[in-house]
């Protein structure tokens, strides 16, 4: 044995050990996620929001349907007069009027609830408890609430699509330009709207985790996330705060009709990933800065 091997193999355990504890680091982080977001969706109350999501396409579909006369033009909300065109019409039109006010409230409601409601139930300190640390807990946190942010509008959509389908039928869709799109490209169309919708929640579920770092009283939290979204939308609504618009989370909530464009117009798609992408990094910064130094114990 030369001199230098005892060298080599002490470096060698080394590097393997810190494999191990790096691997043994990211299954703990995998297993607090998984159990997170079993944890979610096992509530109630989460299947019960979820449920709330799928009345509503329904609801628009059985109004249109039974109606004397089909809305026209600018009745309604929007793409509403298309929906006895075209059944995917629905799921759009659900999708959009959803984003104000329903898809906020249940962001509202799980994202306020991921600190707060641990603390209240007095279960956050045995999380910490566990070699996961602070910083991975309020990351697997994050993820679960922006899972549901996808599930939502998921719901939505699927509801739509079924009710639309079986009360109005499906075909070639007369998109907003005024081309005609074969029914897959619809198919795919309908669910490029719904990942707009999607992404557009992304920045306030984590102004919700944010909020529910500086409270134990997860009601607190989900109000305050929630009224926050309507007071973003009631100043993207003033002209003397144009210069504001841009920066609200909410400017670009309903810009999905750009991508029922012959091309797909992809600008304001962009520019809202990229919005939510700020906010996240943002209010994930300020979410660690207060979590790191809470205490838990008292």
């Amino acid at each position: 044995m030369s001199p230098g091997e005892p060298a080599v193999g002490a470096a060698r355990r080394a590097a393997v050990a810190t494999g191990d504890a790096v691997g043994a680091r990211r299954g703990r982080v995998g297993s607090l996620f998984a159990s997170e977001v079993g944890l979610l969706f096992r509530r109630g109350r989460t299947w019960a929001m979820l449920a709330a999501l799928a009345v509503i396409p329904v609801l628009l579909a059985l109004v249109v349907y039974f109606s004397a006369e089909p809305p026209g033009p600018g009745e309604g909300p929007p793409f509403l007069d298309r929906v006895t065109q075209n059944g995917m019409f629905v799921a759009v039109t659900a999708l959009v009027v959803t984003t104000p006010l329903f898809l906020p409230l249940t962001i509202a409601a799980t994202a306020g609830d991921t600190v707060a409601g641990e603390a209240a139930h007095g279960t956050l300190r045995y999380l910490l408890a566990a070699p996961a640390g602070r910083g991975r807990l309020l990351l697997v946190k994050y993820g679960a609430a922006a899972l549901f942010c996808v599930a939502a509008p998921a719901v939505v959509l699927v509801a739509g699509w079924v009710v639309g389908l079986v009360l109005f039928g499906a075909g070639p869709v007369t998109l907003v330009s005024g081309d005609v799109a074969s029914t897959g490209e619809a198919l795919v169309r309908t669910l490029l709207v719904a990942a707009h919708v999607a992404i557009s929640m992304l920045g306030l579920a984590a102004i919700g985790l944010f909020i529910s770092t500086l409270t134990d009283v997860p009601v607190g939290a989900m109000a305050a996330t929630a009224v926050l979204a309507v007071v973003a939308q009631v100043l993207g609504q003033l002209d003397q705060l144009a210069w504001l618009h841009p920066w609200l989370f909410s400017h670009y909530w309903f810009s999905s009709v750009d991508l029922l464009r012959e091309p797909i117009s992809w600008g304001s798609f962009t520019d809202n990933a990229l919005l939510q992408a700020g906010y996240v990094a943002f209010f994930g910064a300020l979410a660690y800065g207060r979590f790191a130094t809470k205490d838990v114990l008292s």
